[in-house]
Parts: C-alpha cells; sequence; structure tokens
C-alpha cells in the first residue's frame, strides 16, 4: 500500500504538545496554579504558532488546503449521514471546521486565563465563569473531534491516529479528494 507524506514533523508535535497542555491545564483548573497557568501558557503559545503555520506551513497544513465554506461543511456532514462522504487525504471539511473552532476556543480559554492575571480584571467572577465555560465547551468539542477521528477511521479503513505519530496516510486512490 502506497503512502504520502501528510502530516510534517510541526503539526505532530504541535497536535501532541497541544492535547497535553489541555490535559494538564485541565487536570490541574482547581489544583496547583502555577501548573495550570503554566499549561494555559504554553497552550496558548502553540495556538498562536500554529495559527502562524497555517499561513506559511507545508500544504496540509495550510488553512487554504483544508478551511471550507459552510455550504461545503453543510454538505460534507449531510454525506456523512448518509453513509457516502469521501475520503480526504488532507482534513475533511468538518475536520477543518473543527480546526478553526479549537484553535479560536483554546485561544480565548487562554486569553480569559491570561486576563484573571491582571489588575483590570484579578477577582472577577463573571471573567472566571467565563474562562470555565470556554474551558468546559473545549473539553467537548475534544470529545467530538474523537468522535470524528473515530468514524472516519472506521468508515475510510484508516488508523488516524497512527496518521497523526507516523506523519503519512495513504495515498489518494480513485474518489479520494487530495
Amino acid at each position: 500500500m502506497a503512502t504520502i507524506r501528510v502530516w510534517d514533523p510541526f503539526v505532530r508535535t504541535f497536535h501532541w504538545t497541544l492535547a497535553l497542555c489541555f490535559a494538564v491545564a485541565w487536570l490541574s483548573g482547581e489544583g496547583p496554579e502555577t501548573l495550570h497557568n503554566l499549561a494555559g501558557y504554553a497552550a496558548g503559545a502553540l495556538v498562536l504558532a500554529r495559527v502562524a503555520w497555517g499561513f506559511l506551513g507545508t500544504g496540509y497544513a495550510r488553512f487554504s488546503q483544508f478551511v471550507r465554506s459552510p455550504a461545503a461543511i453543510a454538505d460534507y456532514l449531510k454525506s456523512i449521514a448518509a453513509g457516502s462522504e469521501r475520503r480526504f487525504v488532507g482534513h475533511n471539511p468538518a475536520g477543518g471546521a473543527m480546526i478553526v473552532v479549537l484553535l479560536a476556543a483554546l485561544a480565548a480559554t487562554a486569553l480569559t486565563g491570561w486576563m484573571m492575571t491582571t489588575d483590570a480584571f484579578w477577582g472577577s467572577t463573571s471573567l472566571q465563569r467565563l474562562h470555565s465555560a470556554l474551558a468546559h465547551g473545549v473539553l467537548l468539542l475534544v470529545l467530538a473531534h474523537l468522535g470524528g477521528v473515530a468514524l472516519a477511521s472506521l468508515r475510510h479503513r484508516e488508523n488516524l491516529v497512527r496518521a497523526m505519530v507516523a506523519g503519512d496516510k495513504r495515498a489518494p486512490g480513485p474518489g479520494d479528494v487530495a
């Protein structure tokens, strides 16, 4: 079976490091404040780096490769429901939308976390509630992301977790979107 390199080292390192940072921040939310803050700042820095890489990076990492219109995303979701979705070598339209939403939600979570350390917002319960709601929202998005990865892996007979570790995926075949 022929394979091609899809996920570059930056994307793979970013992905797993961000997952670790979010897990640490989530699990330390009611615990060691220094650990929580460091994990949150690291996550925020990673998001900024990924946004830059979305414009400057390799082919499959670029936003122009996977950000689709709302109509294209809706059509793809309908094809999933019908069991007729095409295989995308890079991110499919739903996966691309999830990346954009996750990056935005993680950025907002990191920003509100940082804001709580400033004099202007120190002790603000409304900002604390917003930060907590955003973090819970990110957790829900992560769970939806994992479900989408599992579904796509099953439907297309492709281990997407392995692909995000190794960087390679099955080469495009007939009907696949390169």
